[in-house]
């Protein structure tokens, strides 16, 4: 569960990176709105925080730009400018939420997993594939009814493999589903990483798509 946080605040932006990090997220921050696209010309996301007041564009200008362009990742508005017009203007350009300042983690983590479960199909507040069923509340996957334990890491990928079940990911997008634009990580980490989670759920099938990436069978 990788999210890309836009917010020029320094102390803010690192309190959200740090928080968020201990809930299960991957946070990749940019202090500008003219990075945002870019960046997602080249990774993805599983949503975005956005902030308005930015420091080289306004952020409903931000978002309205990332519309055009196609994507429709879940964008969560967070913002100090939270007036009704602000409001009506943030969700009629595309935002899917919209959170004003000063604001409490756990809504914010709340309205997050609101988020995620709609981009994956749910409504219900636990996501079931198969014999898994993961609670993004709890961060917790169980297997057949009984507790999986799992490393941060790997939780994180099968959080990643189940939002995303039935699609393709290239190695590359779980790897930075765990590690963001921190390259410090090994190359080999995520076939450890999915022989682990194989050798823990063994019903569970992550094929390999020799030459593409990785796929959770529904």
């Amino acid at each position: 569960m990788r999210l890309l946080l836009v917010e020029d605040d320094k102390l803010l932006g690192q309190s959200m990176v740090t928080s968020l990090s201990r809930h299960g997220y991957t946070v990749d921050w940019v202090e500008q709105g003219a990075g945002v696209v870019t960046a997602l010309k080249t990774e993805v996301f599983t949503a975005v925080i956005l902030d308005l007041t930015l420091p080289d564009m306004d952020g409903l200008d931000v978002l309205r730009s990332l519309r055009h362009s196609g994507y429709k990742l879940p964008v969560m508005i967070l913002t100090a400018r939270d007036d009704i017009q602000d409001r009506v203007q943030g969700l009629d350009r595309g935002a899917d939420d919209y959170l004003g300042k000063p604001f409490a983690l756990e809504e914010l983590l709340a309205r997050l997993r609101v988020l995620i479960r709609r981009q994956s199909g749910n409504a219900d507040e636990v996501i079931q594939v198969g014999p898994l069923t993961l609670s993004l509340s709890e961060q917790a996957v169980s297997y057949d009814s009984e507790p999986l334990k799992l490393t941060k890491n790997e939780f994180k990928l099968l959080a990643s493999f189940m939002i995303n079940a039935g699609r393709v990911q290239s190695k590359e997008q779980l790897q930075q589903s765990l590690h963001g634009w921190d390259d410090s990580a090994s190359d080999n980490a995520i076939e450890v990483h999915i022989h682990n989670l194989r050798k823990k759920a063994p019903n569970v099938v992550i094929k390999t798509i020799r030459g593409v990436g990785y796929i959770l069978e529904k």
